[in-house]
């Protein structure tokens, strides 16, 4: 699933046809860093070497070495503080960028887990080799060309085959896993700013623009396919009679985007006031009346295949059963009062969430109660993102280049 704050664009019919594109000629600026601030990485012990320790095991052992050395020295053990924070479950690694970059989307390659990407603002991507403990920049010459600061914001796999997105318009296709990019020309006419894509299947992929626009590619993004008759605009003019209420002030783009596991959609309108759904075969999107009092911030699905839904001032709320549905509950959180920005689910019961100024809350019970980890809570960031690429590697994805990495 992916959630990125994107910005307003004026509306463009779109067409249901098949589109050819022409070559568009672009270059950036790049940040360019001395090869010395780079962290050389060294080879970690197996998990078999004497040497080799867990960060739990290291702790366990060492908090229980007073226990073991009483009785030798005469003193009794110290008393168990009840105070004590527990172990976390994450870290924060720390990456050779620019303080000021927000970072967007990651992704690893399923044949190799220990090679992943990972995307940002102001031309930044990195690139790991040992499963995202150590980040080194990453050039890709075709995309170096003009003079723009590129937006990277959705990077996908499949197999060996991977793409990014960005904005001003960029897409990026790999067949080798990340070693080499080849640059794919898009139409000046594509209506509004790509924010998401997925690889689905050979050479093919899913691309989601913030109007609306849903196209589907099989021959490695040289053409296109139109997967939704009209923007959302377009829908909404048509269906402004319909009681949705915000629809006669949309301003024609979505605040996040995020898809399911068998390609369902729910976007949030740029104010908050509605959402949206699509599901594979409907020619349009479907606009929803929103249940709560206050704007929402994000959406998204359940591992269950429910939603969850987030609103500005920190509130999160469940929909009642699974689906596609506008009956939600509120779920008491310890927020702090800052805003809540995403959820991911690690698994059917356990899902973290995360939000402004270091906010992490936990559920082990698919959502019904949650906890808080204070692991972020000296870090000046918002977490805009959690990501989790298996159920034991996981990310969070901050601003000012603030990235945690879940401990298994």
């Amino acid at each position: 699933m992916a959630s990125l704050q994107i910005t307003d664009s004026n509306p463009v019919l779109l067409r249901h046809s098949l589109f050819s594109f022409s070559n568009i000629s672009l270059r950036s600026h790049r940040l360019r860093l001395p090869r010395a601030s780079l962290p050389s990485p060294s080879p970690s012990p197996s998990p078999s070497s004497p040497s080799f320790k867990t960060r739990r095991r290291f702790i366990a052992e060492t908090t229980s070495a007073p226990l073991l050395l009483a009785p030798l020295v005469g003193l009794q053990p110290p008393p168990a503080r009840s105070d004590e924070p527990p172990v976390s479950e994450w870290e924060r690694v720390y990456l050779p960028i620019d303080p000021g970059v927000v970072l967007l989307d990651i992704a690893f390659v399923p044949d190799d887990l220990s090679h992943g990407f990972l995307l940002g603002t102001r031309q930044t991507i990195l690139e790991t080799k040992d499963g995202g403990n150590i980040w080194f920049p990453r050039s890709i010459p075709s995309a170096e060309e003009d003079d723009f600061n590129y937006r990277f914001n959705s990077i996908s796999f499949k197999g060996k085959e991977g793409w990014i997105v960005g904005k001003p318009a960029i897409l990026l296709y790999t067949s080798d896993a990340g070693e080499s990019w080849e640059r794919i020309p898009l139409s000046a006419q594509l209506p509004g700013d790509m924010v998401y894509i997925k690889a689905i299947g050979e050479k093919s992929a899913e691309m989601v623009t913030d109007e609306g626009a849903i196209y589907v590619t099989s021959n490695r993004g040289y053409n296109w396919k139109a997967a939704v008759q009209e923007t959302v605009s377009a829908t909404l003019n048509r269906t402004v009679s319909s009681g949705i209420s915000g629809a006669s002030y949309y301003t024609g783009t979505f605040s996040t985007v995020n898809r399911s596991p068998d390609g369902r959609y729910v976007a949030v309108s740029s104010r908050g006031n509605f959402y949206l759904t699509w599901e594979p075969g409907q020619p349009y999107w479907q606009p929803h009346n929103r249940a709560v009092a206050r704007r929402i911030q994000n959406m998204g699905w359940r591992a269950d295949g429910g939603l969850w839904l987030l609103v500005r001032g920190g509130g999160l709320y469940l929909s009642k059963g699974t689906g596609i549905t506008e009956e939600f509950e509120e779920v008491p959180v310890q927020s702090r009062g800052f805003g809540i920005l995403d959820v991911g689910y690690r698994s059917m019961d356990e899902a973290w969430a995360a939000g402004g100024s270091g906010i992490l809350l936990r559920t082990i019970n698919g959502g019904k109660t949650w906890t808080r980890d204070k692991t972020a809570d000296s870090i000046a960031a918002n977490l805009y993102s959690v990501k989790f690429v298996t159920d034991n590697k996981g990310f969070v994805l901050g601003n000012d280049g603030v990235l945690l990495r879940y401990l298994a």
